[in-house]
């Protein structure tokens, strides 16, 4: 049996876990024709997979107001059917169950809303694998370092060896502030540079590379 490296793990959901790149690119589409505003197109798209959504409309939009109305018609589309356009990374399910066996408690700490995010481990099998999520309620800030923050209590003694994994900078920081290392994920979100840039402690460029980094 392999041997954990650290004894718990927080798991990143969008980029990470699975790819959930169809569904929100097809709620942002659906929300931004719903306020009459152009679509950027799915390239441009990708960076919104990470950061607070709400930040992305008001970046684009740039008006507070609207930017609002485009949120809510967002989860209008993605609560209903864009959260299972979305696929687990194949080798996901394998690595999280060889990490149980080996004793890791693992966790999810992610900016998405916690209905979408529990929903999603659900839907595709994941949830038991975890022994807790921290995700923002509605209304609540989706700031990576807070919700990071609001698993440590639960970590006791193993939070001196815990580790971060996910796919941008947003995780790299968020580990960062709560002096916890963070290994980021190159098959997500984050482009390779900016991952460099966030100084991580490494970067698993597929899921097949994040297994020995995780198991020994």
């Amino acid at each position: 049996m392999r041997e954990p490296r650290y004894p718990a793990v927080l798991f990143d959901l969008d980029g990470t876990l699975t790819d959930p790149f169809v569904g929100i690119v097809r709620s942002v589409a659906y929300a931004l024709e719903r306020v009459g505003h152009a679509f950027p197109g799915e390239e441009a798209l990708r960076a919104w997979v990470g950061p607070p959504l709400q930040a992305s409309f008001r970046a684009y939009l740039g008006d507070p107001a609207l930017a609002a109305r485009a949120v809510a018609a967002y989860r209008e589309r993605y609560g209903s059917v864009g959260m299972y356009e979305n696929t687990p990374y194949p080798g996901i399910a394998g690595l999280l169950g060889a990490l149980r066996s080996a004793g890791t408690r693992l966790f999810v700490a992610t900016s998405k809303l916690r209905g979408p995010a529990e929903g999603i481990l659900a839907h595709f099998g994941l949830a038991d694998f975890f022994e807790a999520v921290s995700a923002p309620e509605p209304g609540e800030g989706a700031h990576k370092a807070e919700v990071i923050a609001a698993l440590l209590p639960r970590l006791g003694a193993h939070r001196a060896h815990a580790v971060m994994v996910g796919d941008t900078v947003y995780d790299v920081e968020g580990a960062r502030a709560n002096e916890l290392p963070c290994i980021a994920v190159g098959y997500g979100f984050g482009t390779h540079e900016s991952l460099e840039q966030a100084r991580p402690l490494a970067i698993a460029h597929s899921v097949e590379e994040l297994w020995p980094m995780l198991l020994a």
